[in-house]
């Protein structure tokens, strides 16, 4: 084992040099910075897609971070496992101060952390962790009563209330800081030794267009418009700083700051209900007699319902890896109330799909669709995709754009009649959560 100490700093869902909490506070100290990236196993063999453009993506950040270290006589450990065996092999190897990371809030996350205080604990190693990936947190935006909040609106209330200027503020750049650990370039696996190939999906950039933001509550809910900032990719994985994003937010567009506002309400939702991973929010809606029917869990997975809104955004979903905003909500419907299909099969391929998949996020978006979740539509709400398409895509750009065959004789016939599937799923519904 080498005899100079180093502190270990572990890059998750935090992967810039720039506005970085933790990372900040680990230079700050005296003990020179190794970064550590560990690709979970306990996450990537669940997998299935070895074409997955998320695993690409944080293999080509990584190995920007990597060069950019060098320049620095500095470099990365990457490491391939399951973390807690890692960690004991870092140990093994480097004479470890101390252990500094960005808090994650996923169940699973809370888990593996948990796990690897109790490791550096028996080695007298401090593990220090701090808040980076949300403005508020945990217990900081609670009910009078003391309890996390089930409705949004008074949480938004809560949350501006409690918003001081200085919170937004950057922490210095982690490049201008000299204390990192010395070494010649360390190994990295390759996207092949991962068990992973590139994908054909285009990452969108994380830059900051000051233009959508201003012009995004005109513009957000027509899918034929560019009127989205596709930032959530850069959010998952900590690309980009949400301290940036929300002062940028707060200068220009209070309905994008709602956004991000809504973000934060699922994830404390998640953080104290970890029991929405499996079940509804509301337990009656779990009594729902789900028809699942295999085959039309088949046809809409593909985007070949029908219904062109609902092909459309399973098209792009399916292509691209992202689906607008306004068509995640009427497929999500479609699939929970046309259909009957447990929202938990959708969630789980939207999970498999999105570039931006956030389990906090994926699960309330779909509860909020199946009417089970906390402030969700109520269950007689069931979305036209007909008017929906009048609405948001009078002219069918969008549709046209995705569904080339629409209008011909190569286009099915609806799946359902949307009168009578309303009908149905109301009936149902209504039966279930009375009894």
């Amino acid at each position: 084992m080498p005899t100079n100490k180093v502190a270990i700093y572990w890059f998750r869902r935090d992967l810039r040099f720039e506005d970085n909490t933790g990372l900040y506070h680990a230079l700050k100290g005296d003990t020179p910075v190794l970064p550590l990236f560990i690709f979970d196993t306990n996450i990537l063999d669940d997998l299935e897609e070895k074409h997955d453009a998320r695993v690409m993506f944080l293999h080509d950040t990584l190995s920007a971070m990597h060069q950019k270290l060098q320049q620095k006589d500095s470099s990365m450990l990457i490491r391939h496992g399951v973390p807690e065996k890692v960690w004991q092999e870092i140990l093994q190897e480097y004479d470890v101060a101390a252990v500094y990371t960005n808090h994650d809030y996923e169940p699973y996350a809370k888990k593996r952390d948990e796990n690897t205080r109790k490791l550096l604990e028996k080695a007298d190693i401090p593990f220090h962790t701090y808040k980076d990936q949300v403005i508020f947190e945990k217990d900081e935006i609670l009910t009078k009563s003391g309890t996390g909040y089930k409705k949004f609106t008074p949480y938004k209330r809560a949350w501006l209330g409690q918003l001081k200027d200085e919170m937004l503020e950057s922490y210095p750049a982690a490049l201008s800081f000299s204390n990192w650990y010395t070494t010649k370039p360390l190994p990295m696996p390759s996207l092949q030794e991962l068990g992973f190939e590139r994908a054909d999906i285009e990452i969108p950039p994380n830059h900051i267009d000051d233009e959508v933001i201003r012009h995004y509550q005109k513009k957000r809910d027509y899918p034929a418009q560019d009127g989205t900032t596709r930032l959530g990719v850069h959010l998952r994985h900590g690309t980009l700083s949400i301290r940036e994003l929300a002062r940028k937010a707060k200068e220009i567009n209070d309905t994008y700051l709602n956004e991000l506002i809504w973000r934060e309400f699922y994830m404390q939702v998640l953080y104290h209900n970890p029991q929405v991973v499996d079940t509804s929010f509301k337990p009656k809606y779990d009594k729902i007699p789900w028809r699942n029917n295999e085959e039309d869990f088949r046809r809409w997975c593909e985007g070949t319902t029908g219904f062109p809104i609902v092909d459309a955004g399973m098209r792009e979903l399916n292509k691209n890896g992202y689906m607008h905003n306004r068509v995640r909500m009427i497929t999500a419907s479609f699939l929970t109330k046309h259909l009957l299909v447990d929202w938990r099969w959708g969630e789980a391929y939207f999970a498999e799909k999105l570039l931006d998949y956030e389990l906090a996020n994926n699960n309330g978006g779909w509860q909020w669709a199946a009417g089970s979740g906390v402030d969700a539509q109520p269950y007689f709400r069931i979305f036209n995709p007909h008017s929906q398409t009048k609405k948001f895509d009078n002219t069918e750009d969008y549709i046209k754009k995705w569904v080339p065959e629409y209008g011909t004789d190569q286009y099915p016939e609806p799946m359902v009649n949307h009168k009578e599937a309303r009908d149905r799923a109301i009936s149902v519904y209504k039966e279930a959560l009375n009894t």
